[in-house]
């Protein structure tokens, strides 16, 4: 069953947001920063939205959802974020299920034209599960600036 996240999962998107930064990208979160980060989310629908995965009464996934307005298409555009899914549950197409409850949202609504995501070029595993799904990256290349790089 999919779901918007409550109070009661933020233990969970916590733990999963510090194990996906290791495991994609080998980087450290400080606990409490992400902890805090969570927190407001749960607390302010307008940052964003977190959907669970649950399977038999347990959260198993969990991805963050943000709207990010397009003055070219006059809608929102419906970026996934903070992607995780418990490694004892990979290759039973959660995602994916995750992905087309998303897409449906997506097409039944004026207000969204799209879904984006962003993926660490080496993660070459969730890269083949984004093409399955057909997602492309053929149109935009993404670049950043942080203020800790």
């Amino acid at each position: 069953m999919i779901r918007p996240a409550k109070k009661t999962d933020k233990e969970f998107i916590i733990n999963a947001q510090i194990h996906m930064a290791l495991e994609t990208e080998n980087f450290e979160l400080d606990r409490a920063i992400v902890s805090k980060g969570v927190e407001k989310v749960l607390e302010n629908k307008a940052l964003g939205i977190y959907y669970v995965f649950e399977l038999e009464n347990e959260v198993v996934a969990c991805l963050l959802t943000i709207n990010e307005w397009s003055d070219w298409r006059n809608s929102f555009c419906l970026w996934i974020h903070s992607l995780y899914v418990s490694p004892n549950q990979r290759g039973k197409k959660i995602f994916k299920k995750m992905y087309q409850f998303l897409q449906n949202k997506v097409s039944k609504s004026e207000d969204y034209f799209g879904l984006r995501l962003y993926v660490d070029k080496t993660n070459t595993k969730a890269i083949d599960v984004y093409n399955g799904l057909g997602m492309s990256n053929e149109h935009y290349e993404l670049f950043e600036w942080t203020a800790d790089s």
